[in-house]
């Protein structure tokens, strides 16, 4: 039984927080709501980082999740910049770093997010190293690229994934010269696979963009503080004067593994474990976004969504739980991202070795079309590529799991509608 005399306590103010408190309220929900985040900023979304924000196309202010009023007018308590530390199930409280305060919660939600993954290597610590995962990263970013783009400079990329290929967008619209070196044999291997991961390269070299396929760095070489190039381990050396680590994110468990907190294992992405409506191994616990494990019954395995719509639903769906209104919580994973004059959305999930053959509608010579990965005739995943307003019928057919006519689905006069059952 929910009542005004409960407390719930969501720790993480990113996109998944502010949207789990801003539920709380939706639903009737009239207890303490107390959102602690260990920014000195509002909530914000992350894609604007690396995409409009990044290429200062979009205004600062776009990127919070709620104007700063928001807060105090839906009685939500925000503290920013403030860390907590540790965990007491059998209190039910949480404890600030800074000064010790102790926090009692009824039900606490942890939306602890991710950190990006750092290189092991030589030359680290030097000023000219970057991340990008926060607002203050970007912001530090975007002046770097404007310096680079001004003085011809050269930004070394380790990672061909989401994020190191939207800023070497970024970075050569700002006219940097750009090299990425990643050790698969193509960008984005991991999510899509050999078949379209060589569209992305072709793209990219198209717009100068220099890639360094089937190495890894070994080492950053500088001079008083300042990045000079970058060493892979076949011997090669790049010019640099700033290098970018986009080598994926881990998610930020250590709060929860303290408290003795059920872990996903690594095969599944790690993370702390969840069942189909979020709530962990303690029953007053619950978690969502980039940090959680969760059991997806349309894929029948767990899945940890690093992506935007993860945190936008899983935030609410958290909260509902909470609430005791929860339901499974089995959303068809989805991403979008821009390079160029390249716009694309991801539904599903069809890691390399699921699928036995990939489906292209379209021309992907123009790079106009919807590329479908498909497991004996069922689709596992849709990538549509500069063609709009398909997402649904393409999560349809995800979701029904039902045999498509292949041939008709890359007939692109054959309605979509008519194979979305």
């Amino acid at each position: 039984m929910v009542d005004a005399d409960q407390t719930f306590v969501i720790v993480g103010g990113g996109l998944a927080g502010a949207k789990a408190a801003e539920t709380l309220r939706a639903e009737g929900f009239t207890g303490r709501v107390i959102l602690i985040c260990d920014e000195r900023d509002h909530p914000y979304e992350r894609p604007p980082l690396s995409k409009g924000y990044l290429l200062g196309k979009e205004e600062r202010d776009s990127v919070f999740v709620h104007e700063p009023a928001w807060y105090a007018q839906n009685d939500i308590e925000l503290h920013l910049g403030q860390t907590v530390v540790a965990i007491d199930r059998e209190a039910r409280s949480v404890r600030f770093g800074d000064d010790g305060t102790l926090v009692h919660y009824d039900k606490l939600l942890l939306v602890t997010g991710a950190e990006p993954r750092r290189l092991d290597i030589p030359g680290t610590g030097l000023a000219g190293v970057h991340h990008l995962r926060r607002l203050a990263h970007a912001e530090r970013l975007k002046g770097v690229l404007t310096a680079l783009g001004r003085d011809n400079g050269h930004l070394v990329i380790a990672g061909a994934g989401w994020i190191g290929l939207e800023v070497a967008a970024a970075a050569r619209e700002y006219g940097a010269e750009v090299t990425v070196v990643e050790p698969a044999a193509t960008p984005l291997h991991n999510v899509l696979g050999p078949e379209l991961g060589e569209l992305f390269a072709e793209l990219h070299g198209e717009h100068g963009v220099r890639f360094h396929f089937g190495a890894q760095l070994t080492e950053i070489v500088g001079q008083d503080g300042v990045v000079l190039a970058a060493r892979t381990d076949d011997g090669e050396e790049h010019p640099a004067h700033a290098v970018l680590a986009a080598i994926g994110a881990a998610p930020r468990t250590g709060l929860a593994e303290a408290a003795g907190l059920e872990m996903a294992d690594r095969a599944h992405g790690g993370g702390i474990a969840v069942d189909e409506q979020l709530r962990t191994s303690d029953p007053d616990i619950y978690a969502a976004g980039d940090v959680a494990s969760f059991p997806h019954g349309l894929f029948d395995t767990r899945l940890r969504v690093e992506h935007w719509a993860n945190a936008l639903n899983g935030g609410p769906a958290a909260a509902r739980s909470m609430l005791g209104r929860g339901t499974a919580y089995d959303r068809v994973p989805y991403f979008f991202s821009d390079q160029y004059d390249l716009g694309m959305e991801y539904s599903g999930w069809a890691p390399p070795g699921s699928y036995d053959q990939v489906v292209v509608r379209g021309d992907a010579g123009k790079r106009e079309f919807i590329a479908f990965w498909v497991k004996e005739g069922r689709v596992l995943a849709g990538m549509n590529v500069n063609v709009w307003d398909v997402t649904d019928p393409i999560q349809r057919m995800i979701r029904s799991g039902a045999q498509v006519d292949t041939d008709a689905l890359a007939d692109p006069h054959v309605p979509l509608e008519s194979l979305a059952r």
